[in-house]
């Protein structure tokens, strides 16, 4: 019986730190990771989905596509909305939603991470806030370069937002994306609007398979997060349209 009792406490003390790891990797944040861990085989981008329309009714596609991709009602509007800002502000990058919600799926499962759900005002609750990056677990140590303005963390930096954006980084590609003035890690549109920015900086076109995974390694130089993030946003696309 005693025997039992330990091995059952074992499998609970493992059970946990999966869970750590599992979490520590998908809110490390872009631009966190030294290089990348493994080689990347580049081929094309994920398979074309057709754009939106720029009359699409984004709250109305958005509810119709949840279900079937899985994706909340309201993230997926804030990334359907992103593919027309974008396309706006850069229409050469054919940078799509899909793409989006691979990255979105795979930095906080659709800012659902931690129990977070996001309310009609586009803000995750509770906010969406990742490790301490101390340069374990494959990071870089990054120290504080906001004064924990955004992540609370005066001392190191860590990952913030549904698309885990460094401070520093967001200083860069910080977007208003719901139009309210204010441009916020943690509000869905915001978020997913600068992740648009940084996937197509530098005159990147998301539809050309080089600069498709050069982006996505911009957001985080993992080989493996790459292949997930090219998985989901296909999976996207084909469960969009049927």
């Amino acid at each position: 019986m005693a025997v039992r009792v330990v091995l059952s406490m074992l499998g609970v003390l493992f059970a946990g730190v999966l869970v750590l790891v599992v979490l520590a990797t998908l809110v490390a944040g872009p631009g966190s990771r030294t290089s990348p861990s493994d080689p990347v085989d580049r081929d094309a981008p994920p398979p074309a989905v057709a754009p939106l329309g720029a009359d699409t009714d984004v709250v109305a596609w958005s509810r119709d596509a949840a279900g079937d991709t899985r994706i909340p009602q309201r993230t997926l509007q804030a990334y359907a909305t992103a593919e027309l800002r974008q396309r706006e502000r850069a229409p050469e990058c054919r940078l799509s939603w899909s793409t989006l919600a691979g990255i979105g799926r795979g930095e906080s499962r659709h800012a659902r991470i931690g129990g977070a759900t996001t309310g009609p005002d586009g803000r995750a609750d509770p906010p969406i806030v990742g490790i301490a990056l101390d340069g374990t677990d494959g990071t870089r140590r990054i120290a504080d370069t906001d004064g924990g303005r955004l992540d609370g963390d005066p001392v190191l930096d860590c990952a913030v937002g549904p698309m885990q954006f460094l401070p520093e980084t967001w200083a860069r590609y910080s977007a208003d994306g719901d139009g309210d003035g204010v441009a916020d890690p943690q509000q869905v549109d915001d978020a997913a609007l600068a992740a648009a920015g940084l996937l197509c900086a530098g005159g990147r076109d998301a539809g050309d398979g080089d600069d498709w995974w050069d982006g996505v390694l911009a957001y985080n130089a993992s080989g493996s997060y790459a292949r997930d993030v090219w998985s989901a946003a296909d999976y996207g696309r084909r469960t969009a349209r049927s």
